[in-house]
């Protein structure tokens, strides 16, 4: 498959606030900390015209009543992905409800994803939720703040991310390992970077 990109699009902040503000009112209870993160929270870089936010909760009891709490008629939980990934945990928010497209509100672990979900057309927004100060909550606060900050590792992800795009992915998993090596290598630059600001 060949998945959407796009230049940088101003209006991808416009989208961001819109889907916080109702984020805010649905999980008041939890009061999590809502971040854009990712390729569309940095200015001038293309990318998939989809909206990564980041969910900061105050601890692990909160991370594991958030897939209550976020019950929406267009919310896909990813419970699949806790086995591999157990401090995080994702959905992805969708421009129709689950019903109109068939598929259901949450994936368990051992199922299969429905292929309709690897149509990145359904998807507005992938939500990572993760105990807030944790590694991975970091990690992706220091990557987007040190691409604002060092505009020729911008350029070099810019262009990577065009070379892949030319070629045929299975799904989105796939083209993220792609970006692997790249990534790796960046975040650990982005980590030392983002902890000397913090003193």
């Amino acid at each position: 498959m060949r998945l959407p990109f796009l230049p940088y699009d101003p209006k991808w902040k416009k989208h961001f606030e819109s889907i916080k503000s109702e984020l805010q009112a649905i999980l008041k209870p939890l009061a999590p900390q809502i971040d854009h993160i990712g390729s569309t929270a940095v200015e001038g870089l293309s990318a998939k015209p989809i909206i990564d936010i980041q969910l900061g909760v105050e601890n692990e009891t909160d991370l594991e009543v958030l897939p209550d709490v976020l019950k929406l008629p267009n919310i896909v939980y990813y419970e699949k992905y806790n086995q591999d990934w157990p401090e995080r945990r994702f959905f992805i928010l969708l421009n129709e409800p689950v019903y109109k497209i068939v598929v259901p509100d949450v994936v368990k672990i051992g199922e299969e994803i429905p292929a309709i979900l690897h149509d990145h057309e359904f998807r507005l927004a992938h939500l990572h939720a993760f105990v807030k100060g944790s590694a991975d909550w970091v990690r992706h606060i220091a990557f987007r703040d040190y691409l604002l900050a060092h505009p020729k590792v911008k350029e070099s992800y810019q262009a990577l991310k065009q070379n892949l795009i030319q070629l045929e992915w299975v799904d989105g998993n796939d083209y993220n390992k792609g970006k692997d090596e790249f990534l790796k290598r960046q975040e650990r630059n982005a980590l030392i970077w983002y902890r000397e600001r913090q003193q």
